[in-house]
């Protein structure tokens, strides 16, 4: 018998002709060594590769006064691989940044000599302070363009500090206080480094002008001590970016810190073997900067440097985006199936919340955009595999609030039993106001899924409007949605969720 579902025989596969530019940088610190290669030019940088090699160039430095001999051939190695790995992933610049022991070292020079000859076609720019600490400036602000405070990024060389006026940078300074060097310059001793950072930041008065705002807080050491912090109270979200201690809670833990000798830090969930020697000298300089700045609460920032550099990147109209927009946006762009749903979306649910804030109306904003990006996944997982997606993307200017209540929406969205244990984080991250809103709109969205097919001309043919104390689904005849069951169940599940009776009206087109 004839086969008349014949297909025409495959195209042969071929290599992707149209994925995004790829760009590289590599960090070449007094402590470590690391190449970051970012995929695309997007308002929240997508890490695509992140490998780092600890090597101390800097130890020693400030006895010597040069990098550290047995760490320039490791290093020499480490960034021919580097290469050869941005190379392969076809990124296009790639640029060697040096700071703070390149730059200060005798034999800095003859190491940078050494890399041209041996890597002729890298780059290689040797950053001051003050380019350093711009660099810097420019990371935390993809990651929060509102900054108000100090920023500073600690090193294993330097200690850049940075002051923000709500999104702008004003006044910085370069300091010879990063982990190593002040580690070398106190003879390991915590107890004169502190005098050492006293003396260091008393000589910029205007910190003082950071009392009550925030401390912005970047770089490696400082890293290892938030993530201290999460393991010890269990906070129920593993991610630095965007983690925020109150005063007190940043200076317990920095006492703690400088104070406990190694085999107490060993035993401390959470503590860094690799960094250990080097956590009390950043926990120093975190005591004496929150004496030093009067700041209010501590906020890490997993943007820095590298970060910075892919920013000066950016085309100004993509830097001036709204991040917590972007962030939807390009989860919508890579999962969803129609990125013209969203504003419709939003639109249809507009009634549902009235006298919003502008904060929850671009929360809620971004939830519409997200609201489809489980269509690829299996449909028994559809709730969960959503849940962590959003939970933990890689945008890098939604806070931990943001994260719990837009992973909410898409897990209720799918319809995922509001009980289930892997809703927990987010739960645990939300007021009880804030749940209720994720609820009432994941209930709204999932009834608009079930009319609409996910396409906004079915949706365009529905509305819901709050008259009264009731909420009324108006449905067009002719365009392709009724009330069936479905329909009807989701209809009340959104009706509970507001705590209104709930009716159905059809309209003539």
């Amino acid at each position: 018998m004839q086969d008349t579902f014949a297909l025409t025989a495959p195209r042969p596969l071929r290599r992707r002709d149209h994925r995004p530019r790829r760009f590289g940088v590599v960090d070449l610190g007094s402590n470590s060594v690391r190449l970051v290669v970012f995929e695309g030019l997007s308002r929240n940088p997508l890490p695509v590769f992140n490998e780092k090699a600890v090597l101390g160039l800097g130890r020693g430095l400030q006895q010597t006064g040069r990098l550290n001999e047995d760490a320039i051939a490791p290093a020499l190695t480490v960034l021919a691989r580097y290469a050869a790995v941005a190379a392969a992933m076809d990124a296009d610049p790639v640029q060697i940044l040096a700071t703070a022991a390149t730059r200060d070292a005798g034999n800095g020079p003859d190491f940078i000599a050494a890399i041209a000859d041996r890597l002729p076609d890298l780059p290689v720019r040797i950053l001051s302070g003050a380019e350093e600490g711009a660099l810097s400036a420019a990371g935390v602000l993809l990651g929060f363009p509102a900054a108000d405070g100090v920023l500073g990024d600690l090193g294993g060389g330097s200690l850049e500090l940075v002051e923000l006026n709500d999104g702008r940078t004003g006044r910085a300074a370069s300091l010879p206080l990063g982990t190593i060097r002040l580690a070398d310059r106190a003879a390991g001793d915590a107890t004169k480094a502190r005098a050492i950072v006293e003396a260091e930041l008393a000589a910029l008065p205007w910190l003082k002008d950071g009392e009550a705002r925030d401390l912005y807080l970047v770089g490696g050491a400082w890293r290892a001590l938030a993530r201290m912090h999460i393991a010890q109270t269990n906070y129920p979200l593993s991610i630095v970016h965007h983690y925020v201690l109150r005063r007190e809670e940043a200076r317990d833990l920095a006492g703690l810190v400088a104070q406990a000798p190694r085999k107490t830090l060993e035993k401390l969930p959470g503590a860094p073997l690799k960094r250990l020697a080097d956590m009390p000298f950043a926990a120093v300089v975190l005591r004496r900067l929150l004496r030093a700045t009067g700041a209010r609460r501590v906020v890490f920032s997993a943007n820095g440097l590298r970060e910075g550099w892919y920013a000066r990147l950016l085309p100004p109209a993509i830097r001036a985006e709204d991040p917590l927009h972007a962030a939807g946006c390009d989860l919508a762009a890579r999962f969803g199936r129609d990125t013209e749903l969203a504003p419709a979306l939003k639109a249809w649910t507009d009634p549902l919340f009235p006298d919003e804030a502008p904060d929850d109306a671009a929360l809620r904003s971004a939830a519409c955009w997200i609201a489809d990006i489980g269509s690829h996944d299996h449909p028994d997982y559809r709730g969960e595999h959503a849940f962590y997606r959003v939970l933990r993307q890689p945008g890098v200017g939604v806070d931990h609030h943001q994260r719990a209540f837009l992973a909410l929406v898409a897990a209720l969205r799918y319809e995922a039993d509001g009980s289930a244990p892997f809703l927990a984080t987010a739960r645990q991250l939300l007021d009880p106001a804030a749940v209720r809103r994720a609820e009432i709109l994941g209930a709204a969205l999932r009834l608009a899924f079930t009319l609409s097919g996910g396409t906004p001309a079915l949706l365009a043919g529905t509305g819901l409007r709050r008259v009264g104390g009731e909420l009324r689904l108006r449905l067009v005849e002719g365009t392709g949605v009724f009330a069936g069951e479905s329909v009807g169940r989701r209809l009340d599940a959104l009706a509970t969720a507001l705590t209104l009776p709930a009716t159905v009206e059809v309209a003539a087109p």
